[in-house]
């Protein structure tokens, strides 16, 4: 009887270290607010335009650390999280002072990259065909001389940036460039294509050619996935 009672004061004991052990460090989660995306192809498939160490350092090192700066941002307002990043973005006013720059920082630098890994792919180039064809001609006169305009607009962004084919609230197309991880939602455009025009989307292979990289960057374009954004702009 002894030894029972002396087993059950050693297993209250237990249970009661236990549940302090557990209040005091409650369970979290290891699911990110925000998930980098996987590359949809391997970090090989767009070579030659851009080489395989460029595409794993881009997506593993730069997305990725844009990914865990923002999730570090949001985890500061929990009312935060329950809005898209895209969201985030169009209401910047509305963020918080202390986290609004490192939100449009790192939530435009995750935004911009996980469209531009899905309007690439392997073979890709070529032409665009259907309602695209038809708005990029009748905006630019001819395709040639919209990708001319694009490729110098790219180039012609001064340091690191990006390029944009997008949509206005007129439901016109317009090609503009933003600074840094900008993303056109912020100046109320619907991005249709990008491109990265930051160094380390290409200076391995290119150095300080960004023009080249702008040339090649066109045979490795998905024009059926940019076709998908630009009907998704009619209702933006």
């Amino acid at each position: 009887m002894k030894k029972f009672v002396q087993s059950l004061i050693n297993g209250v004991a237990i249970a009661l270290i236990a549940s302090m052990v557990f209040t005091a460090f409650p369970a979290t989660s290891n699911a990110a607010l925000v998930q980098l995306p996987p590359l949809p192809y391997d970090y090989a498939a767009l070579a030659p335009s851009i080489d395989a160490e460029t595409m794993q350092l881009h997506h593993d090192k730069h997305h990725a650390t844009y990914v865990t700066n923002l999730n570090a941002a949001l985890e500061k307002y929990p009312a935060l999280q329950k809005q898209s990043v895209e969201s985030l973005l169009q209401n910047l006013d509305q963020i918080p002072e202390d986290v609004r720059k490192t939100i449009q920082n790192n939530g435009g630098g995750h935004v911009n990259h996980s469209m531009f890994w899905t309007i690439m792919k392997p073979d890709g180039g070529g032409k665009p065909t259907g309602t695209l064809a038809t708005a990029i001609q009748s905006t630019f006169g001819s395709y040639e001389a919209f990708q001319e305009k694009f490729n110098q607009a790219g180039a012609n962004q001064f340091g690191s940036g990006w390029v944009w084919l997008v949509m206005n609230p007129q439901k016109q197309l317009q090609i503009i460039s933003t600074a840094n991880q900008d993303n056109p939602l912020m100046q109320g455009l619907y991005p249709v294509m990008g491109n990265d025009v930051w160094e380390h989307a290409y200076y391995l292979t290119y150095r300080n050619r960004r023009a080249d990289y702008l040339k090649s960057w066109w045979n490795v374009v998905n024009w059926a996935e940019i076709e998908k954004r630009f009907v998704s702009s009619a209702s933006y």
